[in-house]
C-alpha cells in the first residue's frame, strides 16, 4: 500500500494480482454495502473502470483507492480481497501501452518528443481548461 498526501487529505492505493473474488467485491460495491467504502478498479483498464462500476466479475488485477483512509481501514480492505498485494510500481510495467495510446489518441510522433505520462497530463489539463 502507498499513501499520498493531497491538499490536506490522503489517498491510499494498493494493487492486487490473482484476485479470485471479484464477483463478490463487485456485488458489494453495487449494493452499497462495502465496508469500508472503497473504489476497486480493474488495473488493466483503469479508464474503462471509471466509466463503469469499477471491476468486472472476471477481474484478477485490481487497484484499490480510498481517500482519507486510516491504516485500520486499509487493513480491512486488504482482508476483503482474495488476492496477492503487489508493488504499485508494477502498474506502470503492466499497463497496456497500445490501449492507453489509442484511448488518449497519442501518436508515435508525439512520444518521440514527450513521455506518455506527459501526453496524458496535457490532455487532462486541456479538458479541465475548457
Amino acid at each position: 500500500m502507498k499513501l499520498f498526501e493531497l491538499d490536506g487529505t490522503t489517498l491510499s492505493l494498493a494493487l492486487f494480482n490473482d484476485v479470485a473474488n471479484s464477483k463478490e467485491l463487485l456485488d458489494l460495491m453495487q449494493a452499497g454495502t462495502l465496508e469500508p467504502e472503497v473504489a476497486f478498479l480493474n488495473a488493466s483498464l483503469i479508464t474503462e473502470s471509471l466509466k463503469r462500476c469499477g471491476i468486472s466479475e472476471s477481474s484478477t488485477y485490481v487497484l484499490v483507492a480510498r481517500f482519507g483512509a486510516s491504516l485500520e481501514e486499509m487493513k480491512a480492505v486488504e482482508k476483503l480481497i482474495n488476492g496477492k498485494e503487489i508493488d504499485l510500481d508494477e502498474l506502470k510495467e503492466r499497463a497496456n501501452q497500445a490501449q492507453i495510446q489509442k484511448h488518449y489518441k497519442i501518436s508515435g510522433l508525439e512520444l518521440g518528443i514527450s513521455s506518455i505520462a506527459d501526453a496524458i497530463t496535457c490532455r487532462i489539463a486541456a479538458r479541465d481548461a475548457l
